[in-house]
């Protein structure tokens, strides 16, 4: 059985006779979080608009549920829920009113699958307050009950944890996992804060000037970038054996650094030892997600 959400391949946008995107591919996958990271410019905001059918690509596919979304665009977005940006809410109606309005636009939304996703999102106890009453969390709640109540297979949040308080932040990536372990949803999240990305996502697609870098598993990534710290009696001495192991090194605050071999770094210890090299310390290092998509992108900023 396919348990593929969502399809992007050899995505295109040209723009004024400029190529935006460029031939960009990654999919997503039933039940998982999938992370989409890109600083400013980088067509990001255009690839989602492209998803979600506010605007035309230029070439390549997007396949929802296997629905083409230039050939059969209703049924592709049967499978779609989306917050693009802000939600948009009435301030001066009831959380409730809110989702019968918006419920009201939709075929076969019944009262019962209304409750449901105000239990979903956690606003039972708020949810016959004035929308103006709440809480910036509780009005992307709102927004995502509003995405929720069509049943889609993919949800699709931009930037999801914008403006809120670290307790904000942390009930979002909860509500978010749960969604997608308890509830079988994919949801694609586009977000700024690469510390919440790594806590939050299972995988992470990197988009940098229309050109996705990396797509991985964000453990997968950074297991790739891990090094090891050396601290030991000798640093030239350590260096020249490394050298002639064919290991680079970097030397930071009288540390060696080189990269990490699980099978290897045994044997390199040892031949330190045999001669004559005193090792003090050694330290795996993992890097953060926001070290790595600094690497990857070249040095460029997330904002």
């Amino acid at each position: 059985m396919n348990n593929t959400t969502l399809a992007v391949k050899g995505l295109r946008k040209v723009i004024n006779g400029k190529e935006i995107i460029k031939g960009i591919d990654f999919d997503l996958r039933q039940g998982e979080v999938f992370g989409f990271l890109g600083p400013n410019g980088s067509g990001k905001t255009t690839t989602i608009r492209m998803i979600v059918g506010l605007i035309k690509p230029s070439a390549g596919k997007i396949e929802i549920c296997g629905y083409d979304i230039q050939k059969d665009f209703t049924k592709a977005m049967d499978n779609l829920g989306c917050i693009v940006e802000n939600p948009e809410l009435y301030p001066y109606l009831t959380g409730w009113e809110n989702l019968k309005l918006f419920s009201g636009m939709m075929k076969g939304i019944k009262k019962t699958r209304v409750q449901e996703v105000v239990d979903l999102v956690g606003l039972t106890s708020r949810i016959h307050d004035k929308v103006r009453t709440y809480s910036l969390g509780m009005k992307q709640r709102l927004g995502i009950a509003q995405a929720l109540l069509g049943k889609p297979k993919l949800l699709i949040l931009d930037e999801p944890t914008n403006g809120l308080d670290p307790s904000g932040i942390r009930e979002m990536r909860e509500l978010i996992k749960f969604l997608a372990v308890e509830e079988g949803l994919s949801v694609f999240v586009s977000s700024h804060l690469l510390s919440e990305i790594q806590l939050m996502c299972d995988r992470v697609a990197i988009i940098s000037r229309g050109t996705v870098l990396q797509v991985n598993e964000v453990r997968a990534l950074l297991s790739e970038q891990q090094q090891l710290q050396w601290r030991v009696d000798q640093i030239e001495e350590a260096i020249r054996i490394f050298t002639e192991l064919e290991i680079g090194t970097e030397i930071v605050n009288d540390t060696i650094l080189t990269s990490y071999n699980e099978e290897e770094v045994g044997k390199w210890n040892k031949k330190l030892v045999e001669q004559g090299v005193t090792v003090k310390e050694m330290t795996r290092k993992v890097p953060h997600l926001e070290e790595l998509f600094l690497q990857v992108t070249g040095g460029e900023s997330i904002d």
